[in-house]
């Protein structure tokens, strides 16, 4: 738990995800005053941020651990375990929804992006976003290890490929005028090592990548998709 966040607190850091961050605010709209949920809210970050919106911000997560530093971190947010596939709000509740690198641990989405449309009241906006993991570039002198330890990771997860799917997902819901942006994660040095390091433990391939690093080489380049639409 502790390297996962180690890392993620370091992407979120990063300049890229900071603008990212801003943009999927933005394309909710005007929060004032606003119920907003940020489903898989991880340790609580975007929930204080949208608060700092003006926002009533709810964070939810399956993890119970997560919430446990998301609430030490945030002790002003409000905080929830909970199932994406079923959230702990009433029906209409919610004027805005947010899940931020959730949807390709699940096995069914598409549950969530209906649960999505059932918590957001009639007008209410939903912004989904997230990397699509077969689509991940890592420079290497390995091209064809790289591409087959890439493909295996994407593989290892329950829906890996779904950001390019968000638009059809939202529409398949109700959802209506998506709006469709594709972003690129740039990341070097500890940050890049972290993450391929999550891609593999081939040891051959990640000493590469390490004496890359060392030597302010390496280079992973990741697409997140950042899709929103109207309830």
């Amino acid at each position: 738990m502790s390297s996962l966040l180690a890392t993620l607190d370091a992407i979120e850091r990063e300049p890229a995800a900071v603008a990212l961050r801003t943009r999927s605010y933005e394309l909710l709209g005007d929060l004032t005053g606003r119920t907003v949920v940020d489903v898989g809210c991880g340790g609580g970050r975007a929930v204080a941020e949208l608060a700092e919106r003006g926002a009533h911000a709810v964070g939810v997560d399956l993890d119970p651990e997560m919430i446990a530093v998301a609430r030490e971190r945030w002790p002003a947010g409000v905080f929830q375990v909970g199932d994406a596939c079923a959230l702990p709000l009433e029906t209409g509740s919610a004027s805005h929804y947010r899940a931020d690198k959730v949807l390709h641990v699940l096995e069914d989405p598409a549950r969530a992006v209906a649960e999505a449309r059932r918590v957001l009241a009639p007008g209410g906006r939903a912004v989904l976003l997230g990397q699509d993991w077969d689509m991940i570039a890592i420079d290497s002198d390995e091209p064809e290890t790289t591409r087959r330890l890439v493909h295996a990771k994407a593989d290892s997860l329950p829906s890996p490929r779904i950001a390019r799917g968000y638009r059809n997902l939202l529409l398949d819901a109700g959802f209506t005028d998506p709006i469709v942006e594709v972003h690129t994660g740039v990341f070097t040095g500890d940050t890049a090592l972290d993450l391929v390091k999550r891609i593999t433990d081939e040891e051959s391939w990640l000493a590469e990548q390490a004496a890359r690093a060392r030597a302010n080489r390496i280079l992973v380049v990741v697409p997140i998709f950042l899709v929103a639409a109207q309830a």
